[in-house]
């Protein structure tokens, strides 16, 4: 008589004169494990329970049922089969109260043992044991049909029930094993094992899962526990034998949880980098726009790190490792190149795109806070010194800058008096009517240190709207200033001065090119020009008498037109610093700068005093190299680095004077509105705003940002006359002065059209401060490289 049980939708047939069978539960996820099995058409050789008759037939539901004889018969041989793999489970089973080490009996390595090792951190190798190698030591052939010697340690798993295997089979037991790898079963399993909170070896597993302890079968219930990250943990481990412990179900929901999303991270990985493909792919006027890689928060963390990565700027290691992947997918070098590279192919960079600007964090626009209260600034016509200006809209006034100059600080004019003597004024834009020390704005300006002026851009220190609109000087408007008059005596030491709120009207402005030419033209209509050239003259002379050091050189300009475009129109300006109209301007700033000096030592104001003490430059040891570039080199590279005092002048040794304070650019430089800050609250007879240590406080945060500006506006510089030369026909010569030798016939050269320095081997019989011909061999702007070439005939 038969009956018939079902839980858990799983049924068992068994005769009531059969024996005890194991717990039910137990052959109910045996059952399972069998039925999954059949279904996905296992290889691994163990035998699956079949119906087999010669008569079939249709039962009501109309399925197909085999004969009541047969089905008993197939039941009573699978029971005695079942048994059969009890017996020899029981052989590899624990019971209870076995102690864990024994479980973790280590086998003994013998000849012909089929075993994994680990080959490297990445790699693990189905190998044979050949033979002994040391004492230790054992000597295999690994699946690749490689022979190496590997340590015990390297041993992960010795595959049971094998003594004689051929290292030739090794690739088919292998493939065997993958293709009924089926990590599903192993979730059955936990469930069983959770249950009875027991813990199981590779063997164990393999006899609940696929019914045998077999060696295929047992490697293959390895592989699913070695490879699991999900239902099992090792509870412990010796040597190559290993025995794994059910995970508790809030660590499993939780390891789960990871996965899905850790899939969920992969796809959209996948997605991303299908997105990169086809924008390169695209023609330049397909690309997508640098915002639409933007909109999405998962496409913005990506190029992100690729774009921090490009710039070796990473904030953490999750972008070094984003940004790596990426390109190890892409199949490129992991360097900061190809992803420059790579976002210059998508049109995320211009191929021109300055990095430095991103890799200091330049700031290149104004928040809305600071554009606003700049907007209410202007809107506020107000000027708290309005009844202590002094009217000087009868001069003529020149300004003279460079063509391109946004922001215009300064303005010059003189006369000559009736004694015969010179008097000139240096004006200077007052941006202290707007700002207030302390303000939104004048925070801003002190983050910021200094404009930054590029060949591409220039980004204001403040806000362009009120840096043009309102404390610029203006030609042909009344503007404010801070006038800054000095008298000469016939040897250009300073005879008188005054400093005073003033309002002026700009006559000219100038650029250098026309300064000069006007003053060549030494027009009557224009006296006053040709009286401030005089005024330089004299003060040039005095200055060198005071051990002044002149260090003019060749001045570069480079102004882009179209910097986004992977071909913009370069137009580049060398300027000689020693030109008359660029002398006259530098010594009347300087003249500027010494006479504040001399206003703040009087009235005991705390000021950034500039100086930079020479005293062990003997200028007579340079004196047999020609004036201009080549001497200016040689000085330069033995001058000291200047200070700054804040308490009292001190000398500065290479201007030649006894106190200097810059002063004559407060709407670019930070430092020089701190000036004006002092001296305007002195000329209202108020207490200065700022002391001497908070001066030097803030000069300590003003100072980093300047110096990064200026490296950021001499590499961009030198990047644009590479790029320039670069496009030059090959064949193109360029006259090049020798400054120095490095090193043999290795000499440093000035290219004088383009007012580059750089580095090139000179035929013997060249000396320094001859002029060579070079051409242009090889020019990279990305890399910093240019190879010069001297042309000898």
């Amino acid at each position: 008589m038969m009956a018939v049980r079902a839980v858990n939708s799983c049924s068992m047939f068994r005769s009531a004169a059969c024996p005890p069978l194991v717990s039910f539960k137990i052959q109910c996820c045996y059952y399972h494990f069998r039925s999954l099995q059949r279904r996905r058409k296992s290889n691994l050789g163990f035998r699956l329970p079949a119906c087999r008759s010669e008569r079939q037939f249709l039962t009501r539901s109309g399925s197909q049922s085999c004969s009541v004889h047969s089905l008993v018969d197939s039941v009573m041989q699978e029971l005695v089969a079942i048994r059969k793999r009890l017996r020899v489970f029981a052989k590899v089973k624990v019971s209870s109260g076995e102690l864990l080490e024994d479980k973790l009996e280590n086998q003994v390595l013998q000849k012909g043992l089929l075993l994994e090792f680990k080959k490297d951190s990445d790699r693990v190798l189905l190998a044979v044991a050949q033979r002994p190698d040391g004492k230790k030591n054992w000597m295999v052939y690994d699946q690749k049909g490689v022979s190496c010697s590997i340590k015990p340690q390297q041993v992960t798993f010795i595959v049971p029930g094998v003594e004689k295997f051929d290292h030739k089979d090794i690739s088919n037991f292998l493939q065997k094993a993958e293709d009924n790898l089926d990590p599903a079963l192993l979730e059955f399993a936990w469930v069983e094992l959770l249950e009875k909170n027991k813990s199981v070896t590779p063997e164990e597993l393999a006899e609940m899962i696929f019914g045998s302890a077999e060696p295929l079968e047992s490697y293959c219930a390895h592989l699913l526990l070695s490879k699991d990250e999900i239902y099992f943990s090792v509870q412990a481990t010796n040597g190559s034998r290993s025995i794994y412990a059910p995970r508790p179900t809030v660590q499993v929901e939780e390891l789960l949880r990871r996965k899905l999303a850790k899939e969920a991270a992969e796809k959209e990985f996948q997605e991303f980098l299908q997105l990169l493909k086809s924008a390169k792919a695209m023609p330049a006027h397909a690309k997508p726009l640098k915002s639409s890689w933007m909109a999405e928060e998962k496409l913005r963390h990506k190029i992100e790190s690729l774009e921090a990565y490009a710039i070796d700027a990473c904030k953490d290691n999750d972008q070094k490792k984003t940004a790596g992947m990426i390109l190890k997918e892409l199949g490129l070098a992991r360097t900061a190149s190809s992803a420059l590279n790579l976002l210059i192919d998508i049109e995320y960079f211009p191929v021109h795109v300055n990095l430095d600007i991103l890799k200091f964090n330049i700031r290149t626009d104004h928040s809305e806070d600071v554009t606003s209260a700049a907007e209410s600034l202007l809107a506020d016509s107000s000027d708290p010194d309005e009844l202590n200006r002094k009217d000087l809209t009868h001069l003529k006034v020149y300004a003279i800058d460079v063509d391109e100059a946004d922001e215009l600080d300064d303005a010059v004019s003189a006369m000559r008096l009736q004694d015969g003597r010179i008097k000139v004024y240096i004006h200077v834009a007052d941006p202290t009517k707007y700002i207030e020390p302390g303000s939104l704005l004048d925070k801003d300006a002190m983050k910021r240190g200094t404009s930054v002026f590029l060949p591409t851009a220039t980004y204001p220190m403040f806000p362009e709207k009120l840096a043009m609109e309102g404390m610029s000087l203006r030609q042909g408007e009344v503007c404010n200033a801070v006038t800054v008059s000095v008298v000469l005596h016939s040897d250009g030491s300073i005879a008188e001065y005054s400093v005073d709120n003033s309002i002026i009207k700009p006559t000219y402005m100038l650029t250098y090119e026309s300064a000069t030419e006007l003053l060549h033209l030494n027009l009557e209509e224009e006296a006053e020009l040709k009286i401030l050239s005089e005024a330089a003259a004299l003060r040039l002379q005095w200055r060198l008498q005071q051990g002044a050091i002149d260090t003019a050189t060749l001045e570069t300009r480079i102004k882009v037109a179209n910097p986004e475009d992977p071909e913009p129109i370069i137009n580049l300006y060398v300027e000689d610093q020693a030109d008359p109209a660029m002398r006259l301007v530098s010594e009347m700033m300087i003249l500027c700068g010494e006479a504040i000096a001399t206003y703040g030592s009087f009235n005991n104001l705390a000021l950034p005093y500039r100086g930079q003490p020479q005293s062990n430059i003997d200028v007579s040891a340079f004196a047999h190299l020609p004036e201009g570039p080549v001497r200016s080199s040689a000085i330069v590279k033995i001058m000291r680095a200047a200070a700054i005092d804040f308490r009292k002048p001190v000398r500065h040794g290479v201007l030649g004077l006894p106190g200097y304070v810059q002063f004559t650019s407060p709407i670019r430089r930070y430092m020089d509105l701190l000036a004006h800050y002092q001296v305007k609250a002195c000329l209202r007879g108020e207490s200065p705003p700022f002391s001497a240590g908070q001066l030097e406080g803030m000069a300590s945060i003003v100072n980093m940002q300047t110096r990064i500006a200026r490296r950021l506006s001499n590499t961009s510089l030198r990047y644009w006359i590479i790029e320039f030369l670069r496009r030059q026909p090959k064949e193109r010569q360029y006259r090049a002065l020798v400054l120095r030798f490095i090193k043999d016939r290795t000499a440093a050269l000035l290219l004088v059209e383009v007012g580059l320095q750089a580095t090139a081997w000179v035929s013997v019989g060249a000396q320094i401060g001859d002029e060579v011909e070079v051409k242009v061999e090889e020019a990279h702007p990305r890399d910093d490289i240019i190879y010069l070439k001297e042309v000898v005939r």
